[in-house]
């Protein structure tokens, strides 16, 4: 059997996108941006933003108030969006385009 890989590899631009919105997120802000969720499902990619600042949490309760937040390609729900803006976060939404079409 053979396989084949096509070259270049790469992520999908939704995921491309995501990466991009938290690396500014850091240059603009500063550390730390806090992200809900792994941004990724890609471990040396999340480790990389980690040690560039990032704060990867699980829930918004885990973001004090008046942070900077991101919301991970996955997509968060309507509760969680209004959750942020409730308390008051700076939120940047690197939901996937064509999950919100979901």
């Amino acid at each position: 059997m053979q396989i084949t890989l096509a070259n270049p590899r790469g992520f999908c631009a939704g995921v491309d996108r995501a990466i991009e919105i938290v690396e500014r997120a850091l240059e603009i802000f500063g550390a730390p941006v806090y992200v809900r969720h792994e941004v990724v499902h890609n471990k040396y990619v999340v480790e990389t933003l980690r040690k560039m600042g990032a704060v990867f949490v699980e829930e918004l309760d885990e973001v004090p108030d008046n942070s900077t937040v991101i919301f991970s390609a996955h997509g968060v729900s309507i509760a969680v969006r209004e959750e942020a803006t409730r308390r008051k976060l700076r939120v940047f939404d690197a939901i996937c385009p064509l999950v919100t079409k979901v």
